[in-house]
C-alpha cells in the first residue's frame, strides 16, 4: 500500500465533508463510551456534520466544523461527501497461489465446506515463485485499497515447510506491518501420519525462521486442524518467541478456541460462529476481540455468526473480510459491512465502527481506524452523504478517495 501524489506543503485542510465518522464521541455526537454501543441507540462513532480535517504530515492534528478550521498550506474540497476513517481488515490471507474456482462451484451446487481444501492451495504455493507469489499479494494489496482499506493483516499459512513459511512472511512484512505467522493453518500434508512431529515442527524450527518476520502468531483450533491442547503449545511457543497471539475459533463448530484465546490473551479470536454462553461471557469479560468474518458464511453457506448476541453481551467486535482463495474470495470491506447489517444482526453503526475502530482494536493498534488528533491520516471518502450507505447500497462502488498517511492514494 504504498503512496502515489498527493498535496504539497506541510499542513492541508478537508472542507464540506457531509458526515465525518471519527470513532471519538469526544470529538462529534455519540455514546461517551468509545467501545459501546448502548440498547438506547448511542453511538460510538462521533460524528460531525458540515466536517473539516485537518492534516499534518502523515497525521490529523485537527477535527471539528467547516466554518472553525484553521488556516491551513493547502485546501481540498470533499464535494458533500461522506469521509470516514479507512478500513482496518484485521484477518485476510493473500500470500498464496492457484485459484480453487472448482471447488466453489462444487460447494455451491451442494458439497459441503472442510478445511481440507486448504491442501490444494499449499500445492500451487509451492510450486509458485517467490515473484508470482509477491505479484499476486500485492494486487489483492490495490485491490483492497481500491475500496477503502488503509491497513491490512495477512497471514502465511499456505507453504506448511520451513522455507515457504518464512518466504510468505518475508514477502508479506515488505507491504505490510501486520503480518502473521500460520504454520499452524493445517497439518501439513508431509506430516499426515504425525501430526506431533509437524507440532514440533511449527513449534521449533518453523517459528525459529519465522519469528524475525512477523508480529503475531495464530492457530486454526477446529476439527482437521488442531485441538485445543496443541492450539495452546503453539501459541504458547509463539509468546515465548515475542509474537502475539491470534486464533481461527469456532468457525465450523463448538470447540475450546474462544476460552483459550482469552486465556492467552489473545488480541482476537476470528470467526466466532458456533459459540457457548460460556464462550461469550469469556469474550465480554477479557481483552480479546472477536473478529467476524461474513465473506466466509456467504461462501460456504454456512451458519451467520450472531453479532447481536455478542454486542448485546458487551464483546468489542471486528468485521474483516478473511480474504483468501478457498473460503471468502473477497477483499471487499465494504461488502462485509453489507452482510454484516443484513444477516448478522448489526446496525450501520456497528457494522462500520467493527470494519475500522474494531479492526484496530484486533490489532491492538490505537494509531488506525479513527479521525482523531494523533491518528494516522488515513481516510476513505464516499460518494454519498452518510456512510450508512455502505449497507444501504450494497455493491455499488462508494469509495471515490482514499488517503494513506496524509496522501491521497487513490
Amino acid at each position: 500500500m504504498s503512496s502515489s501524489t498527493g498535496t504539497t506543503g506541510t499542513s492541508t485542510v478537508i472542507t464540506d465533508i457531509a458526515m465525518l465518522v471519527t470513532n471519538d464521541p469526544s470529538l462529534g455526537s455519540g455514546s461517551p463510551r468509545p467501545s459501546t454501543f448502548g440498547s438506547g441507540g448511542g453511538s460510538p462513532l462521533g460524528v460531525i456534520r458540515d466536517a473539516a480535517v485537518v492534516i499534518e504530515g502523515d497525521r490529523v492534528v485537527w477535527t471539528g466544523e467547516s466554518s472553525k478550521a484553521p488556516a491551513t498550506d493547502n485546501r481540498v474540497d470533499a464535494g458533500g461527501r461522506a469521509v470516514l476513517p479507512g478500513f482496518v481488515d484485521s484477518h485476510s490471507h493473500l500470500v498464496f497461489a492457484g485459484d480453487r474456482t472448482e471447488e466453489f462451484n462444487a460447494r455451491m451446487s451442494g458439497r459441503g465446506y472442510t478445511a481440507g481444501g486448504i491442501r490444494t492451495t499449499v500445492a500451487a504455493t509451492r510450486a509458485a515463485t517467490d515473484g508470482e507469489l509477491e505479484a499476486n499479494l500485492t494486487r489483492f494489496l490495490s485491490e483492497a485499497l481500491r475500496q477503502g482499506t488503509t491497513t491490512l493483516e495477512t497471514k502465511s499459512g499456505y507453504g506448511l515447510t520451513v522455507a515457504d513459511e518464512a518466504r510468505a512472511l518475508r514477502l508479506a512484512a515488505a507491504h505490510t506491518d501486520e503480518v502473521t505467522y500460520l504454520g499452524a493453518h493445517i497439518v501439513s500434508p508431509d506430516f499426515a501420519d504425525d501430526p506431533a512431529a509437524y507440532v514440533a515442527l511449527v513449534t521449533g524450527e518453523m517459528l525459529d525462521a519465522c519469528a524475525p518476520h512477523a508480529r503475531w502468531i495464530d492457530v486454526f483450533c477446529e476439527k482437521g486442524a488442531f485441538d485445543g491442547d496443541q492450539a495452546r503449545a503453539i501459541l504458547t511457543a509463539g509468546k515465548a518467541k515475542g509474537l502475539h497471539p491470534r486464533i481461527h475459533a469456532n468457525q465450523l463448530s463448538y470447540g475450546p478456541g474462544v476460552q483459550l484465546a482469552v486465556e492467552l490473551d489473545a488480541a482476537s479470536a476470528d470467526h466466532c460462529t458456533h459459540l457457548t454462553d460460556a464462550d461469550v461471557d469469556a469474550l465480554a469479560s477479557g481483552d480479546t476481540v472477536a473478529t467476524l468474518l461474513p465473506g466466509a458464511e456467504f461462501s460456504t453457506r454456512a451458519k451467520w455468526p450472531d453479532a447481536r448476541r455478542l454486542l448485546d453481551a458487551g464483546v468489542t467486535l471486528a468485521l474483516s473480510t478473511d480474504c483468501n482463495p478457498g473460503s471468502s474470495f473477497t477483499s471487499s470491506v465494504p461488502f462485509c459491512i453489507a452482510l454484516a447489517v443484513r444477516d448478522m444482526g448489526m446496525t450501520p453503526d456497528e457494522a462500520v465502527w467493527s470494519a475500522t475502530a474494531g479492526g484496530a482494536a484486533a490489532l491492538r493498534r490505537t494509531d488506525v481506524g479513527r479521525v482523531a488528533p494523533g491518528a494516522y491520516a488515513d481516510l476513505t471518502f464516499l460518494d454519498a452523504p452518510s456512510h450508512v450507505h455502505l449497507a444501504y447500497r450494497p455493491g455499488v462502488p462508494l469509495v471515490s478517495q482514499v488517503w494513506r498517511r496524509g496522501v491521497r492514494v487513490v
